[in-house]
């Protein structure tokens, strides 16, 4: 009999996240879900990872009506869910009692299959998330972060798939997310696992590098069970095989693959459409990079890093950045490059290339990982990098989570007035100020006091400016901030009020009202530069000519002053907190002193010319 092999259509979840920013709405899955239900995948992957995130921020959607939307539109498919251990669908460790209750809320709302890894591969960070699902009656695979370094050897990768097994793992997954897997290498593992651990291994990589297809071949051939695949138009590039080509490879094999190809047919001309809505998000790059198989990065990873050097003016570093990638890497001990490992080594590789001097600027991310706040790291990392980061603290050695607070009653104490169900409770816990402006916007909407954008709305604006003359001053703005592009137009003036005058416009097609006025003024005085205005943060702020200036070196907004005027300070002393490319970066004193003057206070924005404070 031919052996089965099952497979997962990551369509709804990674292949527009690598693709595309993760920005497809829940609109254009709902009337290919009930094809999708009946195309005869293993699971359906169509939650978590950026999905969560993404609804909130940008889509001014509900991630759990997503989820309960689509599990009421395929009754018959396992749906499947990314979930980043701790970390759950956020950027930093939860705390335990937050973890228990998502999960149980996700398993309730329709998650069938919890895919769990942990960055770090250190398994004390997925215990609880596996423990809970299992709890739930739902399968549990777990997910092993693939990469390439000195450490990273298929002893390493069986061990862990056996400290999988031990916890109640239903599958092991291979998590390539950069598209490293070889076929030999693929080959290998699948064929090790098999032997050593007897539980279904499921593959997941990514067409990067152009080694997908290959692997996926030769990793069925060793026995593996079940392989995630993207439908034509949504695969490829920094996507995932296409479905339809390995479903007819693998039939050539003589597996026995069971899809429905009516269905495929279907699924692939309705996203070739869907595909269009979304060109202004779609990757630059089409085709292979055969690079990543040297620098190791992820495809969404670089498109970050073009973001971040692209806001600070820094796009002709990019080559340098991506040198120093492997070199920060290698500095903290050869962590997967996979959310949030891959932000943290490519931010800090960016100020490393920016500030002209390695480590003169340490992101708090960078501090938390050496401080050991991830999780314990594949290799030790280096003593100096330790020296530098830390100063004179001390690395933890127990689980991460274990010196984590509760925190649900207080998020539930914290936006009562706003949550409508525990769900909302979870989402606050997970980003308060994103869900927190979500709901805000939510409850005006069903107030009527901002309209909803229909779909006809848009139509119907794209008709008018087909048929109207363009004006002389536009209208219109694409405007980038933090490497995400927003297109705004201006939709309509208000009544003066209040002496204010309110402006319409429409930010990627959601109304809102803004009222325009004059914040700052910035007038140039010889050395000095004087701000006027509600946003000032002190009459006089000098540039930076001294040698006790404490300067940014990139353009950043101040999170947190340390010290006062008076204090004394040493040489390498925290004076200051700023937030730069979405993470917070430390200041230090350049020299041992006094605090003379400090020119800025938190929330205050600082370009690199500016001093933030004087040392004497």
């Amino acid at each position: 009999m031919a052996k089965k092999i099952q497979f997962t259509d990551v369509t709804l979840r990674d292949a527009h996240q690598s693709l595309f920013a993760t920005r497809m709405k829940t609109r254009d899955m709902i009337d290919i879900a009930p094809v999708i239900d009946k195309a005869g995948f293993w699971s359906v992957e169509m939650w978590g990872g950026a999905t969560f995130d993404t609804c909130l921020r940008f889509l001014r959607e509900d991630p759990w009506e997503r989820l309960k939307t689509l599990r009421k539109l395929m009754p018959n498919s396992r749906l499947q869910m990314l979930l980043r251990g701790q970390n759950l669908v956020g950027y930093r460790h939860y705390p335990d009692d937050v973890v228990r209750a998502f999960v149980r809320k996700a398993a309730e709302n329709g998650i069938d299959v919890f895919r769990i890894f942990d960055a770090l591969n250190d398994l004390r960070n997925v215990e609880v998330a596996v423990e809970t699902a299992k709890e739930m009656g739902k399968i549990v695979e777990g997910a092993i972060s693939y990469t390439i370094s000195p450490v990273h050897t298929e002893d390493l990768y069986i061990e862990l798939a056996l400290q999988f097994k031990e916890m109640g793992a239903d599958i092991i997954a291979i998590k390539d997310m950069a598209g490293l897997l070889s076929p030999e290498k693929a080959y290998s593992l699948v064929k090790a696992l098999k032997k050593e651990v007897g539980l279904p291994v499921h593959v997941h990589t990514h067409c990067t590098s152009g080694l997908a297809e290959m692997a996926q071949l030769k990793a069925a051939e060793a026995g593996a069970d079940i392989f995630d695949v993207a439908i034509s138009p949504m695969a490829s590039d920094t996507s995932h095989p296409a479905t339809e080509t390995m479903a007819y490879t693998f039939a050539e094999f003589g597996f026995d693959v069971g899809l429905d190809s009516s269905a495929l047919r279907k699924m692939a001309n309705h996203f070739k459409e869907v595909r269009k809505k979304y060109k202004k998000y779609d990757i630059d790059f089409k085709g292979i990079d055969a690079a990543v198989l040297e620098h190791q990065i992820p495809g969404g990873m670089i498109s970050n890093l073009i973001s971040q050097l692209k806001e600070q003016g820094a796009l002709d570093k990019l080559e340098a950045v991506l040198e120093e990638v492997p070199r920060v890497r290698e500095d903290l001990g050869y962590p997967p490059l996979v959310t949030p490992t891959s932000q943290i080594v490519g931010t800090q590789a960016v100020l490393n290339v920016l500030a002209g001097e390695r480590y003169k600027m340490i992101t708090q991310e960078t501090k938390n990982y050496v401080k050991g706040l991830y999780g314990k790291p594949p290799a030790p990392i280096k003593e100096e990098i330790i020296k530098k980061v830390l100063g004179n603290e001390e690395p933890i050695t127990c689980r991460p989570a274990d010196l984590l607070q509760p925190e649900l009653d207080r998020c539930r104490e914290e936006i009562k007035d706003l949550a409508r169900s525990e769900e909302d409770v979870l989402s606050y816990c997970l980003f308060p100020q994103v869900a927190k402006e979500f709901f805000e916007w939510r409850e005006k909407v069903e107030k009527g006091e901002i309209p909803p954008v229909s779909e006809e709305d848009l139509a119907d604006e794209l008709e008018e400016e087909r048929k109207c003359p363009q004006p002389l001053a536009p209208t219109e703005f694409i405007i980038n901030v933090h490497g995400e592009s927003y297109h705004v137009k201006v939709a309509g003036v208000g009544h003066k009020k209040e002496g204010k005058k309110p402006y319409f416009i429409k930010i990627d097609g959601r109304l809102e009202e803004v009222v325009v006025e004059p914040l700052v003024e910035v007038v140039p005085t010889g050395e000095e530069v004087e701000i006027k205005g509600e946003l000032a943060s002190s009459s006089k702020r000098p540039r930076a000519t001294k040698e006790g200036d404490v300067t940014s070196p990139m353009p950043a907004k101040v999170v947190e002053i340390k010290v006062k005027e008076g204090d004394s300070v040493n040489e390498g002393d925290v004076v200051a907190i700023v937030e730069a490319m979405k993470m917070q970066n430390e200041l230090h004193a350049p020299i041992s002193g006094v605090v003379k003057a400090i020119y800025v206070k938190p929330g205050d924005n600082v370009n690199p010319d500016e001093a933030i404070m004087t040392i004497e």
